[in-house]
Parts: structure tokens; sequence; C-alpha cells
């Protein structure tokens, strides 16, 4: 996930190792072959600079275009769980002010497995779309009646909202909430709903891979003919410049590839988790619960992410 600290170059590099690798190779040999047969004078046929500087350009305007479609793909993620946290906190607040002088002996445990279901709902949903078992994130947070009840489901998130909206009938029954009080707070459970089923539809709406395959294909056109145009005019040095110039066009095409699919478990992720754990404080501050919580969840084996510090990219 997107964090605000510097990317070590080691992990950039690592990302198109073997490209940089089979690239340095060809322009190696290409470059050692202009300069044999340039001494001996059968040079190669060399191709006109204006030939790569067309194709640049234009692969430049492609990049760029699908570089500008995957980060809206991000930040709609981001701002779906933007809306996430201001309706967690708006459901508690009502729930909590709504029964502010109802005298009820099991109203306070109501609002506080109220207040965790809601917890394990941001958490559940936030691993669920990274493709993990939510059940091992929520268990602390829900009584036992209610982690057997969802454990039925496929769709987690989508029970603990069933479970919500049971809950909230429950309270209008037992005359804690009156029913204009009740259609406030379902209103906000299917805005949850909704954003769900958001961020499904862009967990699970793939990015054209015809897009991507002929984008590619033409950058590693563009890079073959690279050599033969460049070595007229560095020489021996167009092999360095090759390789960075393959490395910028390569690391601006995975960053695409990358911010695309916000919900991969990648460096580049939207923040659910920690998003979630922030939700979890702030409710559990709400109902005067201790918020210097360690998560309780086991953390997440990720041995091949970047190292800040070390400390890992990914915060749990």
């Amino acid at each position: 996930m997107l964090l605000k600290k510097n990317i070590p170059i080691g992990y950039l590099l690592k990302t198109i190792k073997w490209e940089i690798l089979f690239i340095s190779i060809y322009t190696i040999v290409i470059g050692t072959l202009f300069y044999l047969l340039e001494v001996n004078k059968h040079p190669l046929p060399e191709i006109p600079i204006a030939v790569p500087m067309v194709m640049g350009t234009v692969i430049s305007l492609l990049l760029g275009f699908r570089s500008s479609q995957a980060y809206d793909r991000w930040w709609e993620a981001r701002q779906v769980w933007g809306a996430i946290v201001n309706d967690s906190r708006s459901t508690v607040r009502q729930l909590i002010t709504f029964t502010t002088g109802v005298e009820d002996p099991e109203l306070k445990e109501f609002i506080r497995q109220y207040t965790f279901r809601q917890a394990a709902w941001c958490q559940a949903l936030g691993r669920s779309l990274r493709g993990r078992d939510p059940m091992k994130y929520i268990h602390s947070l829900l009584s036992v009646e209610d982690y057997e009840y969802v454990g039925r489901y496929t769709n987690i998130p989508n029970a603990l909202l069933e479970l919500h909206g049971r809950a909230i009938g429950k309270a209008y029954q037992k005359g804690w909430i009156n029913a204009y009080q009740q259609g406030n707070m379902d209103e906000i459970l299917t805005r949850f709903s909704d954003s769900m089923g958001k961020c499904e539809r862009i967990k699970n709406t793939i990015f054209p891979s015809t897009y991507s395959i002929y984008i590619h294909l033409a950058l590693n056109f563009f890079l073959m003919l690279l050599p033969f145009s460049l070595f007229g005019i560095f020489n021996l040095f167009e092999i360095p410049m090759v390789i960075l110039i393959a490395a910028m066009f390569m690391l601006i095409e995975k960053m695409a590839i990358y911010l695309q699919d916000p919900f991969e478990n990648k460096p580049t992720d939207t923040p659910v988790s920690t998003i979630a754990n922030n939700i979890q404080r702030d409710l559990q501050q709400m109902i005067n619960e201790d918020a210097s919580f360690v998560p309780p969840y086991p953390p997440m084996e990720l041995p091949d992410y970047p190292y800040y510090k070390g400390k890992p990219y990914y915060q749990l």
C-alpha cells in the first residue's frame, strides 16, 4: 500500500530486473557488433533517429493514458474507503446519540457489540478484497454467536451487514430507537452495501488485457530499435543510454500495472488495512473502550515486500 516514505531504489529495480537484464545483454551485443564491424568498415545498417523518436512519443502518450486510467481506478478505491470511514463513524455516533437517556441494562452491551461488529466488517472487507480469509482477523471482535453465524457465509462482510440490520431491528423492537431513527441507520447500512459492491466491481473488473499487450509489444519493439539509432551518436556510450531509457519506460509501465489493481496486497495498494485499523481505533474511543490495542490477528506474511528501516512497507 502507498505510504509516505521513499521507496528504495533496489526495490524499484527489482520489479524490472529481468527486463533490464535482457535489454542490457541485447544492447551490449548490438553495440559490440557495431564497434567491431565499424573498425572493419562494414557497419550494420543504422536506423534514422527520427524513427524511434516518433515511436517513443507515441508510446509515451499511450503509457501516460494508461497510467491515468490506472490511477483513476486506484483513486476510486480510495474514495470508496474514505466513504466507509465516514459512514462507520456516523453509524456508531447515531446509535450512541439516539439511545442517550435510555435506561436498559442490555443497551450498553448492545452498543459495544454493534461497534465491534462494525470494526469487524471493515477488517473483513479489506482482507477479503485481498484474497485472504477474513475469519482469521475478526474472531476477537465478534461474539461467539456472531462468529459462528458469519462462518456459514461465503461473503463474510455481507453476513456482518445482515447482522447489523437484525440488530437495528432489535433496537427498534426494544424501544431504544424510533422508526425514523431506524430508517436513518438502515440508510447507512445501504451505503455500506454500495461501498462493498463498488470495491468488488473494481476488484473483479480486469484492465483490458489486449490494451496492455499492445503497449508492451510496442515498447519492446521501440527498445530493440533504439541501439541501431543511437550508436552513430553516442558510440559505445549508447549502452548505458539505452539501459537508462529502457528502465524509465519500464518503470512507468510497471507503475500503471500495479496501480490498476488496488486490492492485490502490493505496496501500491489502497491502504485498506491501515484504514480499517484507524476506524477500529476511532470506534473504540467513541464507546470509551481502550483504543491503544494491538491488532488481534496474525501478521501478513509477505517476505518479498520492501522494508524501510526494518519495517515492512505495508502496515497491518
